[in-house]
């Protein structure tokens, strides 16, 4: 397969392959086999977990170190506006998340990133929308739509002090290591 000899030459030239797999919709075995081959992560979604089609590989507790979980993708509805949605639809995915998380209080999202931390997943990405806690007027792309992708912004009056020791918390609690020596993040910040 071409994909082999490609992650070989990466593989062989640059070591360790930074590379996360998009094992997302229709996989076949064949692609699982090369994400496997070079030891490449996978994604969980845990919005996935509690959607209509209720994936049980996206369940956490079925989740492998070799994986990234996110709440939800850029693809996605904000974890609030997911769980609004499908409460006003009355779908029984609301009520199985409550169940399944065995949280019944307002705070649902920040449960689900609770949740996320507390996977063995090796890394955990959360959307800024679920950390702000923020409904689908914060969506960031709608598949197969023209216009409107792609804009939203947080703004810094978002950020409120209770942010970051929430957070500090989270990343103590579950042990979620700091960034190794020439590891980064790249925050872009565009000013207004």
């Amino acid at each position: 397969a071409p994909g082999e000899k490609l992650f070989t030459t990466i593989k062989n030239n640059l070591g360790e392959i930074p590379i996360v797999a998009e094992d997302l919709g229709v996989i076949t075995p064949s692609v699982e086999a090369l994400r496997d081959k070079f030891e490449l992560p996978g994604i969980k979604i845990l919005q996935f977990a509690f959607g209509e089609n209720m994936e049980k590989k996206f369940l956490p507790h079925n989740h492998i170190k070799n994986c990234v979980v996110h709440t939800g993708s850029h693809d996605n509805e904000t974890t609030r506006g997911f769980f609004e949605s499908e409460k006003k639809k009355g779908s029984g995915i609301y009520e199985w998340a409550q169940k399944y998380l065995n949280y019944y209080g307002e705070y649902i999202v920040f449960e689900l990133i609770k949740t996320a931390y507390a996977s063995v997943s090796n890394i955990v990405i959360i959307p800024m929308q679920d950390i702000l806690n923020l409904g689908n007027e914060a969506r960031m792309n709608m598949p197969s739509t023209l216009g409107g992708n792609w804009t939203w912004r947080f703004t810094w009056d978002q950020i409120t002090e209770n942010l970051a020791p929430a957070y500090k918390e989270l990343t103590v609690l579950y042990e979620r290591p700091p960034l190794k020596k020439n590891e980064s993040v790249v925050i872009e910040v565009e000013e207004e």
